[in-house]
């Protein structure tokens, strides 16, 4: 069946889902976000795009972009050539890390957009990672309160007043409200938080890192699935971790 086509953004602006294969984990650490950050900054100029909000999650990504230059279809081709090349070098790792069709829907008006960066910097706290906003490093939430970072933040408080202060306020205060609308996002259902179940994995199973699971031992890494199944990670979880595919862990 053949694909649908995206949906051409009028205004430029798209937010956008990148979710890692088979909902494998795609940050190991924090030098693995420190590293796509760059990347995204560096993105900037190459692609003469804006970014308008960002958060990083364990196994996707929430962008919101503005293409000025080149197109959104190069903008992320570039995005995971970069990524993925450090990625696989670092964990010694080699193949696909982010599924092959990112997620992406139109923004065409002021509302809609703020609407997808509240939800866009909900996320974290959402998913029970913190419990503030202002606390989560890897989102681009404070990046409007401090005017550092990777974000264009001016064209977002515009929105709210043309005095930088009330317009900071007001962001603060819309953001976190939390009746945001729904929009595009992954749904998932969790027994552990994945920052618990990692811990799990390499205190289980001896290793430095969820991805070493897979290049162990063929009865070794088996019989450390069945154990890890035990302790409460599903299928999907251990599966989006590791990199070990649904077939093997289904066996066991």
């Amino acid at each position: 069946m053949p694909r649908k086509a995206r949906k051409k953004s009028e205004s430029g602006i798209y937010h956008i889902v990148l979710r890692g294969q088979n909902r494998q984990i795609i940050f190991e650490d924090d030098e693995d976000r420190e590293k796509f950050l760059q990347i995204l900054n560096e993105l900037k100029d190459k692609s003469r795009c804006r970014i308008y909000g960002y958060c990083l999650m364990g196994n996707h990504i929430h962008l919101l972009i503005h293409e000025t230059g080149e197109e959104l279809g190069i903008i992320m081709r570039r995005i995971g050539a970069s990524y993925v090349y450090w990625y696989n070098w670092k964990y010694k790792r080699c193949g696909h890390l982010f599924q092959d069709r990112y997620k992406s829907e139109a923004v065409e008006d002021d509302e809609y957009f703020s609407v997808a960066l509240r939800y866009i910097h909900q996320n974290p706290v959402k998913a029970g990672l913190t419990k503030k906003l202002s606390e989560y490093k890897w989102s681009s939430y404070r990046d409007y309160l401090t005017e550092n970072g990777i974000t264009d933040t001016d064209f977002a408080l515009s929105i709210y007043c043309e005095e930088r202060e009330k317009a900071i306020q007001s962001f603060i205060k819309y953001n976190e409200d939390t009746s945001a609308l729904q929009c595009l996002d992954i749904e998932e259902v969790r027994r552990l938080r994945d920052e618990e179940a990692k811990e799990i994995i390499k205190k289980k199973c001896g290793v430095k890192s969820s991805l070493e699971l897979k290049n162990l031992d063929k009865g070794i890494r088996d019989k450390y699935i069945s154990e890890l199944k035990l302790e409460g990670l599903s299928t999907r979880q251990i599966e989006r971790l590791t990199g070990i595919s649904r077939g093997i862990i289904l066996k066991d």
